[in-house]
């Protein structure tokens, strides 16, 4: 019975044998810890397979971006708004990002896609919701509704913490530097023509007045709305911003779109 029991001791239950090897593995990473050279030779070496297993699939795959249907540049005064709602941070409160979840696709609508956001620089994706996601609240609401909630939120949402915007109703603006802007944008490959840059500040005007011609700003920007949005004559930053709000989403027909399987 003796010698039964000394030779039971000497075998470990599987729990004794994982922590035996842990302790044997934590001795070693002592000595890795305690030499600098060694630590910065692992920790490199840890960066490099985390670097080529991120990046290798990359080239093996012709576009990151699928292509989508619908997609066009921004119009003049479109681009003008995009450039008000940045500037005034709107993007510190709401997302343009519909994450592929349940309670996202239901509340919002169809999940955002890459090439919604490739004409952006920079992108609008933001990382906080203060406010709700604005990535297809193009059409949701009427320019009268904008207009109220710009003007005082807790009219329209009484539970809202947004500040007053009625002060873009009272800033007239001019196309006098949208040219350049476009240009610029288009030496960061936003695909504006010489046609559409040259005819810029016309169509900056004609998207804020129902009673223009502008034939030629629907050939240019397809489902481009036109609207006096803020109901006043003239063009405010306040027609802008709308016009920049009253786009988002309209652009992909999701009821033809079929995503890429390869995805």
């Amino acid at each position: 019975m003796k010698c039964q029991w000394v030779e039971a001791s000497w075998h470990l239950l599987p729990w004794q044998q994982s922590r035996g090897w842990i302790m044997s593995f934590l001795e070693k990473h002592k000595k890795l810890e305690r030499n600098l050279s060694l630590l910065f030779v692992g920790s490199l070496v840890a960066v490099l397979i985390g670097g080529i297993v991120e990046i290798a699939p990359l080239f093996y795959v012709k576009n990151t971006i699928e292509k989508v249907e619908g997609m066009r540049p921004y119009t003049p005064l479109e681009l003008a708004g995009r450039n008000i709602y940045v500037r005034e941070g709107c993007y510190l409160c709401h997302s343009q990002m519909i994450r592929a979840m349940r309670d996202e696709v239901e509340r919002y609508g169809h999940y955002s896609l890459a090439a919604e956001s490739k004409y952006d620089h920079p992108f609008q994706w933001g990382s906080k919701r203060t406010g709700p996601d604005l990535a297809r609240v193009g059409g949701r609401y009427s320019d009268a509704w904008h207009v109220d909630h710009m003007t005082d939120p807790q009219s329209v949402v009484p539970e809202s913490v947004m500040p007053k915007y009625g002060f873009l109703a009272d800033r007239y603006i001019d196309a006098e530097y949208i040219q350049d802007l476009m240009s610029t944008h288009r030496i960061v490959g936003v695909p504006y023509t010489d046609e559409m840059i040259e005819v810029a500040q016309a169509d900056f005007a004609a998207q804020a007045d129902p009673d223009s011609d502008y034939d030629g700003l629907m050939a240019r920007y397809p489902k481009a709305v036109v609207s006096n949005f803020d109901g006043q004559p003239g063009v405010t930053e306040m027609d802008a911003l709308i016009a920049y709000l009253q786009m988002l989403g309209t652009l992909v027909d999701f009821s033809t779109f079929t995503p890429d399987a390869s995805r």
